[in-house]
């Protein structure tokens, strides 16, 4: 099993919205934002290649949205093909798909825009990976995350027959792929998939937005974008404490710094980052 970064390119958010109840003269700190409160964010996807599979962990925001749309981001470098082009791989390499949610952050390059106007899957012998409880979620979207479910990133996925889903195993992890399981979570959106890999390096969590960055291991470090923000804090400590006992390791989707780490807990009990690492030439390397 070889892992590689696709850096997706970078994208700027409000940073109260980012950062929820904490204060700013706290949260600035860590990431500090623009004249229009603004503050930079990776879009850092994941290729797990396994000889037999290219799989690909979510796809950023994509290129094909309005200069309106892109007014309010400030996406930058996101051309997913070229990402994966610097890493040796094609479009045409990838053969599984892994959307974590359907939010336009995670799935807009998953969908392309032909010179005719046509959207079509940007990946055109994989398999795309979802599941119908949080497909019809995003379908259907409530006032509140209206606007972050955008139709044209995932419905062209349904109508060319390549979205599967994977049903949920209520008692634990889902098994997956062998040496890949997911875990379903309802605080940020509903059915949200995480993706727990059994690395030749050890277990390594893809976190998707249930820890979006390692900015946010303070338990009220909470997403004013998550829909169930108490769950979001029991599941989120659950993760920690977890990774802090079995020794995970867990990667950052939207960190702009830190690709990956250990977890530990301070002297006070707060969880802390441990080990910093990143991916290098297929491995996991820390600092």
């Amino acid at each position: 099993m070889k892992l590689i970064t696709i850096e997706a390119g970078t994208f700027k958010l409000d940073g109260g919205a980012m950062f929820g109840v904490v204060p700013k003269t706290l949260w600035n700190r860590l990431n500090p934002a623009d004249e229009n409160n603004l503050c930079l964010w990776a879009l850092r996807c994941l290729l797990i290649d396994t000889g037999e599979r290219k799989i690909l962990v979510d796809t950023g925001i994509g290129d094909k949205q309005d200069a309106k749309f892109r007014s309010f981001f400030h996406p930058e470098h996101t051309d997913l093909e070229k990402a994966l082009q610097k890493q040796g791989y094609r479009a045409e390499d990838i053969t599984d798909v892994f959307i974590t949610h359907l939010h336009f952050d995670h799935v807009g390059g998953a969908v392309k825009r032909t010179e005719e106007g046509k959207l079509v899957p940007t990946f055109p012998n994989a398999a795309y990976w979802s599941n119908k409880r949080h497909y019809d979620w995003a379908y259907t979207p409530n006032a509140r995350e209206k606007a972050s479910f955008l139709k044209e990133n995932f419905v062209p996925l349904m109508d060319a027959g390549v979205l599967q889903f994977i049903e949920e195993n209520k008692d634990g992890l889902t098994d997956w792929l062998p040496g890949l399981k997911v875990q379903f979570s309802y605080g940020h959106t509903e059915a949200m998939m995480a993706l727990h890999i059994d690395t030749p390096q050890g277990h390594m969590v893809y976190c998707a937005d249930l820890m979006p960055s390692s900015l946010h291991f303070g338990l009220p470090y909470i997403m004013a974008y998550d829909i169930r923000p108490l769950v979001t804090l029991k599941e989120k400590n659950d993760l920690l404490d977890q990774a802090v006992e079995k020794g995970w390791m867990l990667y950052f989707e939207h960190d702009p710094q830190t690709e990956l780490s250990t977890v530990v807990k301070d002297e006070r009990g707060r969880h802390r980052v441990g080990k910093k690492g990143k991916l290098l030439n297929g491995r996991i390397v820390f600092e």
